[in-house]
């Protein structure tokens, strides 16, 4: 089973590359058991939809299999704690 992490930000957000930084140290750790997928919500209306469907308010948000796990950029270790306990 293949954990989809889909990270939300925008391209003005100055703690959403963090986000993106955690998500991807994941990545290098865990392989394929993660799929990591950075997605900008001002860069289209599918995106934003997107966004909206998860009733996201605030940016970077983390969402870990369908369900909203962090807002904020947490810190790499914290996204894969949450991570290895899913596996």
């Amino acid at each position: 089973m293949v954990i989809k992490v889909e990270v939300f930000s925008t391209s003005t957000c100055p703690h959403c590359p963090a986000a993106i930084d955690a998500a991807q140290q994941a990545k290098d750790k865990l392989g394929d058991a993660i799929e990591v997928e950075s997605i900008k919500i001002d860069d289209s209306m599918e995106n934003r939809q997107r966004a909206i469907d998860y009733q996201i308010m605030a940016v970077p948000t983390i969402v870990i299999d369908g369900e909203v796990a962090f807002v904020g950029a947490p810190y790499p270790e914290e996204l894969l704690e949450k991570l290895e306990s899913l596996l």
